[in-house]
């Protein structure tokens, strides 16, 4: 498990591979994620958009924003978790993800970023 905390928002991430499967004549490997965001500071906080650079094997990186997170835009209260799930794409067996959540604190009304540590994505099978 990967975790940082930035601002009072600790985000931990766990990843697994799901498998691959050829699409177009190019084999692509599919890694699930899970992500948990706490609120570990004094204010209520509200994720709006979120940032990602995904690299493969060879360094490709692709960029992917948007509006919250799986069509949300959780609030979280000090003290509470949010958690989800998502995936990713990748025409090799390993990678690495990292990025950022915009945030909105409800106290202040301040906007700021939230970091995502960079993890790994590794198929099982390759790592022997």
């Amino acid at each position: 498990m990967t975790q940082q905390v930035t601002k009072g928002i600790k985000i931990s991430v766990e990843t697994h591979f799901e498998g691959m499967f050829y699409k177009n004549y190019k084999m692509h490997y599919a890694f699930g994620y899970r992500i948990t965001i706490e609120n570990q500071s004094n204010d209520s906080v509200q994720l709006k958009s979120r940032f990602w650079e995904i690299k493969d094997v060879l360094n490709k990186t692709e960029t992917v924003s948007g509006e919250g997170v799986i069509g949300k835009q959780p609030v979280l209260k000090p003290g509470e978790i949010y958690t989800y799930q998502s995936g990713c794409l990748l025409t090799g067996p390993f990678g690495a993800m990292k990025g950022h959540y915009n945030m909105v604190n409800f106290t202040t009304q301040k906007k700021f970023n939230v970091d995502i540590p960079s993890f790994k994505l590794s198929a099982t099978y390759a790592l022997n």
